[in-house]
Parts: C-alpha cells; sequence; structure tokens
C-alpha cells in the first residue's frame, strides 16, 4: 500500500448534497498550498463521483478512496499548483 502524507485539513460533507459537496471542497482545497492534502468524508455515490470528477478537472489529484460500511467514504485529495 502506498504511503500517503497526512492530510492538512478535514471536511465533513456527509449532510450536504450535490452541487454543495463540491463547492465545499473546493473552498476547502483554496484554502490550502499547493501540495497539502485535505481529507474528505463524505455520503453516497453521487458525491463520491462528482467531487472526486471535480477535483480532477480542476487539477487535483485523488490519492485515494475508502468506503464503509456505513455508506461514507473518505478521500483524500492532493491541492493541485496553481499553474
Amino acid at each position: 500500500m502506498p504511503h500517503n502524507p497526512p492530510a492538512a485539513s478535514f471536511l465533513d460533507i456527509t449532510g450536504d448534497v450535490c452541487p454543495m459537496t463540491y463547492v465545499k471542497t473546493k473552498i476547502a482545497l483554496e484554502d490550502l498550498a499547493p501540495g497539502e492534502v485535505l481529507a474528505v468524508l463524505l455520503r453516497g455515490t453521487e458525491p463520491l463521483r462528482n467531487v472526486t470528477q471535480s477535483c480532477t478537472l480542476d487539477g487535483h489529484t485523488v490519492l485515494r478512496q475508502d468506503s464503509g460500511e456505513d455508506g461514507c467514504t473518505r478521500i483524500l485529495i492532493r491541492r493541485g499548483t496553481d499553474d
């Protein structure tokens, strides 16, 4: 299993629905320096798909995603550079 850096920040969006899930994730990523990692906890397949796809399109890297039996998924996202 590859080593992942510790998260600089944590965001719980389990109570939110799309599109707010990505809006809150985007704002949290903007508060980080390029290269820092954000841990996001979300619930459901639609938020998971939307957040991971939107992050990738915006130049960030999804490092890992771990799904729990409770329907929640924890993802680690490395903020991309501002280039």
